[in-house]
């Protein structure tokens, strides 16, 4: 019994709450229920929510009941008990025990019989017309002086009176400022007839507003486990908030494997229970096995209950509304999800290891199934049983599903009854927790687990790959990292048989921990282990080998032969297999071809599956994105992805999006932020003694120096990546800072060292290495050249096929082309590569790019809207004069500006020299407020 009083101020939609907190997804309920209170507040109003069990129906109660109150409104409550649903007037006197002062303003003729109906007074039982006639007239009167809600939930149970005068007030309604709110499960027998009333169908929340809810509720729950419980709770809020309870916070936090079927708690398995225990045992056993065996398929069912009567048995299930049949598709469907989960729960131990048996003597042309029954149905170790699910842990991870796969490894390790199969089995699990699906936390305790099994365990190939992870992403080093993989494979006991995946999966790990290290030392050890494969290595690891370590040295052929490898990918969904094919195609420009397959990983990585193959495709999407102009695409997924990495504990991977952050934050002039960015790359990088991971900080940084005009400082930055006048060995990413080299070492009068370094370049053929990087080589060459030859090259440069693709660097040699043509006092010519580098830098938001294109194009004698251009040229400044004056306003030292416009210092200085005058100030100080004017 409840009554509610409160101030008339109301709140939004969204903000509303009930009693387990904000409501999601309700807001065109919420609506309907605002509009409601408005109708009944003027002329009366009646309205029935109904729904499914768990569906929110009492939440939406709570809330309009608050929000009624909140408008000035008075709210009077009750609700049906099954206890009481025999007892005359329970509800009603639920709801007028609170106007039991209004009944003094009843004459004595109305109040007696209402009186004794509530069991207020003893006398003559009236009858149920009248009392339903004087109920109308104290509410009506209540109603007066403001409107009066009467909210009644759970209608199924109010007794047989109350719902003869409920009824009578709902068709009576009119005129009056009462409103009827009511609620009932869909399909239940209710004494109280809605036929003919206004309804509101209550059904379950959107995924997006299920995914909401979840993330509100339990915001430690791993994305994995979201994913299943959305799934199995389709959309009911109840079961969104209580399956999670139910789990262990192992499994919460997906450090532990899920079950089959998801267990209840006490308040949803209440929902079922009651009506599956009434059920005939051979209707029980039959609904059990249709729930174990998945499909619903009722052919399947004959054959495996003759006992119970197959699909016959199952009528008094159809009858309890549990389920139904579809004869379109001849199969089973369950009303509810929880209707299995609460079958799985009714039913004993004994009695579900027997349906898996029977089910697992049904699937013997289905290995998968088969192994997995037989597991359930196991009750001690099973060499045998544990054998079949390691082979479905095989074909679940070709297939994609490497969840699946970790799954089955693991429940196979714990139905080996030898130490070394357990050990080994956990040991694989482990490493696809670490390297595929982002289970950092399970992989340590599953590799502790094997070691405490078997403690040889560290010859294992996959537990050294897990153990690498762990390492690296904990308080280890990269050196700890290499020296376990080594160790490994040089003692393993596997042949070098390129059959064998674990050998083919440590050497995958051992690249990329050799290009985190970047130390040349570290290389010949995995080298050695390809040459060895036999009979032959398979090809990815061939070419990654190649591809990857040492681009600018790679065989001739190679970018040939993983163009084609990937021309294949469709038909590829090992998650494995796509991240390596995907990573070789990295410093060959080749990521465009592997975007779809990447796209892949990421939405599974999303949906809670292969979490850490998605991490190393937000970073191939990245580098594709910048180099091809996505930049807006690239910072969404460098800032999702460097979350994800946090989130699930690879705080070391987490540098790939760190440098990502710096690289945009560089071309956009962000000189703070990227400095910012760069600073934690180093020091997440340098902590595990990773130099090659770190030298990453020094591209963005050279960036960010020739952005900003300082190419003294980019010079330098670009020599840590490698010094001029070679392409490190080992290093494939001095090729993309190489052209930045070049020009800083120019711009600083370094010319022995662009040349030298354009002769690595040439040396190297970067052209063959990929398209971009011969456009750059074209450009890199004209920096260095005369101007009879110069103008040749960059004019080749520009129009290289397909140059377009790569905007930013497309729109560098644009640029560099027109200071080289502007010097050359071609200056009509310069004007249109300018403007072309100009409108690119623009649409890509390089600002201190467009900066310096519209400076030159100013230069060239094209006027560019500036804040102070047009008081100079009041002034009598010549355009260089102009573009002077402007850089040396903005504080630009007499070398900085020689940089930038490519001039000597002592040059630029007597150009100031005239300027002064001119603009009548004596000294560079006064410059900003002379142009200012």
């Amino acid at each position: 019994m409840q009554s509610q009083n409160a101030s008339p101020d109301c709140e939004p939609d969204r903000s509303t709450t009930g009693a387990g907190g904000p409501l999601f997804g309700r807001d065109a309920e919420l609506r309907e229920l605002d509009a409601f209170f408005s109708r009944a507040g003027h002329d009366g109003a009646v309205l029935l929510l109904t729904g499914d069990a768990g569906v929110g129906k009492s939440v939406l109660l709570d809330a309009a009941a608050g929000r009624a109150v909140r408008a000035g409104a008075r709210v009077v409550r009750a609700s049906g008990v099954q206890f009481e649903a025999d007892v005359g007037y329970a509800v009603l006197n639920q709801l007028l025990l609170p106007l039991a002062p209004a009944f003094t303003r009843l004459d004595e003729a109305e109040r007696n019989p209402l009186m004794v109906a509530l069991g207020l007074q003893s006398g003559r039982v009236p009858d149920r017309t009248e009392v339903a006639r004087t109920s109308l007239a104290l509410l009506r009167r209540e109603a007066e002086a403001r409107a009066l809600f009467l909210v009644v939930d759970d209608l199924p149970w109010i007794d047989r009176p109350t719902a003869t005068v409920l009824r009578f007030l709902a068709a009576n309604l009119g005129g009056s400022r009462i409103g009827l709110l009511t609620a009932s499960r869909t399909g239940e027998d209710v004494y109280f007839d809605p036929a003919g009333l206004p309804a509101l169908c209550v059904g379950p929340v959107d995924e997006g507003s299920a995914d909401e809810l979840l993330r509100h509720a339990f915001p430690e729950m791993a994305a994995r486990v979201r994913q299943r419980v959305l799934a199995e709770a389709k959309g009911n809020p109840l079961a969104l908030l209580e399956l999670p309870d139910a789990l262990h916070p192992t499994q919460l936090a997906a450090r532990a494997a899920l079950p089959d079927v998801l267990p209840l708690t006490a308040s949803i398995e209440a929902l079922f229970t009651t009506r599956i225990n009434q059920l005939p045992p051979n209707t029980r056993e039959a609904l059990l096995l249709a729930v174990l065996e998945g499909s619903g398929d009722l052919r399947l069912l004959e054959r495996a209950a003759p006992a119970t009567q197959g699909a016959s048995a199952l009528a008094p299930a159809e009858e309890a509304k549990l389920v139904e049949r579809d004869d379109a598709t001849g199969r089973l469907l369950f009303r509810h999800p929880l209707v299995r989960s609460a079958v799985v729960e009714s039913s004993t131990n004994t009695e579900r290891r027997r349906a898996h048996r029977t089910l697992a003597h049904l699937f013997t042309q289905d290995p998968e199934r088969r192994a997995w029954h037989l597991a359930e149905s196991a009750t001690e170790p099973d060499e045998a049983v544990a054998g079949l699910l390691e082979e479905a842990a095989r074909r679940k991870l070709q297939r994609g599903d490497a969840t699946g796969a970790l799954a089955a490894l693991t429940r196979a390790a714990h139905l080996s009854p030898e130490s070394v199969d357990r050990g080994r089995r956990l040991a694989e699990a482990a490493y696809l927790g670490a390297d595929v699906t982002g289970e950092l936390g399970s992989a340590t305790q599953l590799l502790n687990q094997a070691r405490a099994i078997d403690p040889e365990l560290s010859g294992s190939l996959h537990a050294a790959a897990a153990a690498a992870w762990v390492t690296v992403n904990g308080d280890g080093i990269i050196d700890t990292a290499h020296r376990l993989l080594v160790g490994a494979i040089e003692n393993g006991d596997h042949g070098y048989e390129a059959a064998n995946t674990d050998l083919i999966d440590a050497l995958y790990m051992l690249v990329i921990i050799c290009w985190w290290a970047g130390r040349e030392e570290f290389w010949p050890p995995l080298f050695r282990a390809i040459e060895r494969l036999k009979p032959e290595p398979p090809e990815i690891i061939l070419l990654m080998s190649r591809a990857f370590p040492d681009t600018a040295r790679a065989t001739a052929g190679t970018r040939q032969a993983l163009a084609e490898l990937i021309a294949r990918q469709d038909a590829e969904f090992d998650p494995g297999s796509l991240v390596r094919v995907n990573t070789s195609a990295v410093y060959l420009d080749l990521l465009g071809g592997c975007r779809a397959s990447a796209w892949r990983l990421i939405e599974s990585g999303r949906a809670g599956g292969t979490v850490r193959s998605s991490l190393a495709c937000f970073m191939h999407l990245c580098l594709d994105d910048f180099a091809t102009g996505r930049w807006e695409e690239s910072q969404r997924l460098a800032d999702e992805g460097l979350a994800l990495a946090k989130a699930n504990g690879y705080d070391f991977i987490a540098w790939y999006f760190l440098f990502h952050e710096a690289l945009l934050a560089a071309v956009r002039g962000e000189n703070a932020a990227l400095h910012e960015w760069a600073d934690e790359l180093t020091r997440v990088t340098t902590l595990r003694r990773a130099y090659g991971a770190a030298r990453f900080a020094h591209h963005a940084r050279t960036l960010g120096a020739i952005g900003q005009g300082d190419f003294e400082a980019a010079y330098h930055h670009a020599c840590d990546l490698s010094p001029a006048g070679t392409l490190a060995p080992y290093t494939p990413h001095a090729m993309w800072v190489a052209l930045d080299l070049v020009e800083a070492a120019v711009r600083t009068d370094r010319r022995p060292q662009a040349e030298a370094h354009v002769r690595a370049m040439c040396e190297a053929a970067l052209w063959e290495v990929s398209p971009r990087l011969g456009m750059l080589t074209l450009a890199a060459r004209a920096l260095v050249a005369p101007d009879t030859h110069a103008l040749a090259l960059f004019d080749e440069a520009v129009n290289v096929p397909g140059g377009q693709e790569w905007p930013f660097d497309h729109a560098r040699v644009h640029l560099l082309y027109g200071e080289r043509l502007r010097r050359s006092r071609a200056a009509r010519e310069a004007r249109e590569h300018l403007r072309t580098a100009l409108d690119l830098f623009d649409r890509l938001g390089a600002a201190p790019w467009s900066a310096r294109a519209a400076t030159e194009l100013r230069a060239a004698g094209q006027p560019q809207p500036h804040p102070s251009a047009g008081r100079a040229v009041a002034a009598g400044l010549t355009a260089q004069e102009t573009e002077i004056a402007l850089l040396a306003a903005e504080g630009l030292t007499n070398k900085q500006i020689g940089e930038r416009l490519q001039l000597s210092p002592r040059t630029v200085g007597s150009h100031l020299y005239r300027i002064f005058p001119k603009l009548g100030i004596g000294s560079r100080a006064a410059l900003r407020d002379a142009l200012s004017g």
